[in-house]
C-alpha cells in the first residue's frame, strides 16, 4: 500500500479512552520497556536513575526538570542532575536500541523520514550553543538553543528518533566557552543542512523508507538538494514562496526559447482555477482534511547557475485562511500530484511530535548546560516519546476491538511507584 493510501485510511489525531486499569498497567509495562535500553548503561545504579528519569517524563508532574523528578520519589537531587548533566553514558548505544524497535513496529518500504529545527528558549548564556537566533516554536529571533530533529512516519505513526544540538560559530571558535560547554573536540561548526545532511547518511541504511521531508530552512540549500539526488534519495522540501523557478512546461511568449523566471508563488497564483487539483490528505477528527495543489516541472535559479529539472508543489489549505506553501521535489513525472501531496503532508507529523513532546514528556523541560547533558536529556525524551507513542498504538489497537482488558502485564512487583504516568492521546 503506497503512502496515498495510508495517509486517508490513517486519522492525524487518533482519540484513545483510557481506563484507570489501564493507567496502572502502564507503569508496569514501563519497566519492561525500559530493559532492552537500560542494558546498554552498564551499572545498576545507572539503569534505575534512568528508569527514575523516564518515569518522571511520562508522568502528570507540572515540571519534568531533575529537581521535581527527585523529590518526588525521594532521592538526591544531584543523583538524577548528574545522570542526565554530567555522567558517562553513551547515548548512541541506546538510539540505536531505539531506532531497532521503531523499525521493528513501524518500519515501512513507504516510510517518510522528515527532518526539522527546532528551539528552545534560554535565558543567560552559559547553556552550550545559547545565543540570540531564530527560534521557529516561537516565530522570532529570541534567546535559545537550537536542535536539529529527525522524526520517522510509517505505518500511521510517527515519533521522533534524532536529535543533534546546532553549535553556532560563537561557540564552535571560541576555546572558552567550548570547555565550558564541555564540547567534544571532534566537534566542529555545521549549519543545520550539514547537520541533517549527516543524519540522513546514518539514518538512511537504517530506516526502510521512500521519502525524505524537510522545511524551507533545508530546502533552499540547493547543495543539500543535490546531496540527496546523489544519495538516490526522494525528496519533498519545502522551499521559500519567493523561490525563482522556471516553468519547462507551458506556452511560451512569443520570441522567446525558453519561461522567464518568476516567484514559485507569484507563477502558482497566476494559474486559472481549472490548472489545481483538490486533494484528500487525510480523516482528521473534524472532518476531510483538503488542499488545492498545482505542479510542474520547473528548473530553480541558483545564484550562479540554473539548477537541475525538479518539480515544483505548491499547496493552499482548504478553509477560511488560506495557507500557500511550495515545495521542490526530484519525484519524476510517474509519481501523482495527490501522492506529492501526501508526502508533504508527513512535514505536520513531525510538528505533532513535538506537540507531544513538549506537551507529554517535557521536551524543553531540562537545566542542563553541557553539551552532554543536552544530549543525554534529548535521547532520555526521545525514549519517553516512543514508549508513550507505542503504548496508544496498542490502546487503540484494543479499544478498536472493544477489548476491555488491561493493554500491558500487570506485573506490580516490577512496577515502580510514582505519579500517574500521562495518557497520549494522538499520534
Amino acid at each position: 500500500m503506497g503512502i496515498a493510501a495510508k495517509c486517508l485510511e490513517t486519522p492525524i489525531i487518533t482519540s484513545v479512552e483510557i481506563r484507570p486499569s489501564q493507567v496502572s498497567s502502564c507503569v508496569a509495562e514501563l519497566g519492561h520497556f525500559l530493559r532492552r535500553y537500560t542494558r546498554h548503561l552498564g551499572r545498576e545504579e545507572l539503569r534505575e536513575d534512568a528508569k527514575l528519569y523516564i518515569q518522571g517524563r511520562v508522568s502528570d508532574l507540572d515540571r519534568k526538570t531533575a529537581e521535581p523528578i527527585a523529590r518526588f520519589y525521594g532521592v538526591n537531587r544531584f543523583r538524577i542532575q548528574e545522570f542526565v548533566g554530567k555522567r558517562p553514558w553513551d547515548d548512541e548505544a541506546l538510539r540505536e536500541e531505539l531506532h531497532r524497535s521503531v523499525v521493528e513496529e513501524l518500519g515501512d518500504p513507504d516510510g517518510v523520514l522528515v527532518l526539522d529545527p527546532s528551539g528552545f528558549q534560554k535565558k543567560g548564556t552559559e547553556s552550550v550553543g545559547v545565543k540570540r537566533q531564530w527560534c521557529g516554536r516561537l516565530g522570532k529571533v529570541e534567546n535559545c538553543q537550537l536542535g536539529v530533529f529527525v522524526g520517522y512516519a510509517g505505518l500511521g505513526s510517527a515519533t521522533l528518533v534524532e536529535a543533534d544540538l546546532y553549535l553556532p560559530r560563537e561557540w564552535a571558535w571560541n576555546p572558552n566557552r567550548r570547555r565550558k560547554g564541555h564540547v567534544p573536540p571532534d566537534v566542529r561548526f555545521r549549519t543545520t543542512a550539514r547537520i541533517a545532511e549527516e543524519q540522513v547518511r546514518i539514518l538512511s541504511p537504517r530506516f526502510p523508507h521512500a521519502w525524505v521531508v524537510g522545511d524551507d530552512e533545508l530546502g533552499r540549500a540547493a547543495w543539500f538538494r543535490r546531496r540527496l539526488r546523489r544519495r538516490g534519495e526522494r525528496y519533498v522540501l519545502e522551499v521559500p514562496a519567493n523561490t525563482r523557478i522556471r516553468p519547462l512546461e507551458g506556452r511560451l511568449p512569443k520570441g522567446c526559447r525558453k519561461q522567464a523566471f518568476r516567484q514559485a508563488l507569484e507563477w502558482a497564483k497566476a494559474r486559472p482555477d481549472s490548472a489545481w487539483a483538490r486533494v484528500r490528505v487525510a480523516n482528521g477528527e473534524k472532518g476531510p482534511l483538503d488542499v488545492d495543489a498545482i505542479s510542474i516541472p520547473v528548473q530553480a535559479k541558483l545564484r550562479t547557475r540554473v539548477g537541475p529539472r525538479e518539480r515544483l508543489l505548491v499547496t493552499c489549505d482548504v478553509g477560511a485562511t488560506p495557507e500557500w506553501k511550495c515545495w521542490l521535489s526530484n519525484a519524476d513525472d510517474s509519481v501523482s500530484i495527490e501522492t506529492l501531496v501526501r508526502v508533504a503532508a508527513q512535514r505536520h507529523r513531525i510538528e505533532e511530535c513535538f506537540e507531544r513532546a513538549k506537551g507529554e514528556v517535557g521536551l524543553a523541560h531540562y537545566e542542563v548546560r553541557s553539551w552532554v547533558g543536552w544530549h543525554h536529556h534529548m535521547t532520555m525524551s526521545l525514549l519517553a516519546l516512543w514508549y508513550l507513542t507505542r503504548h496508544q498504538r496498542r490502546l487503540g489497537e484494543k479499544n478498536t476491538r472493544h477489548d476491555g482488558a488491561a493493554l500491558c502485564r500487570d506485573d506490580r512487583a516490577d512496577a515502580p511507584s510514582g505519579p500517574p504516568i500521562r495518557a497520549l492521546g494522538g499520534a
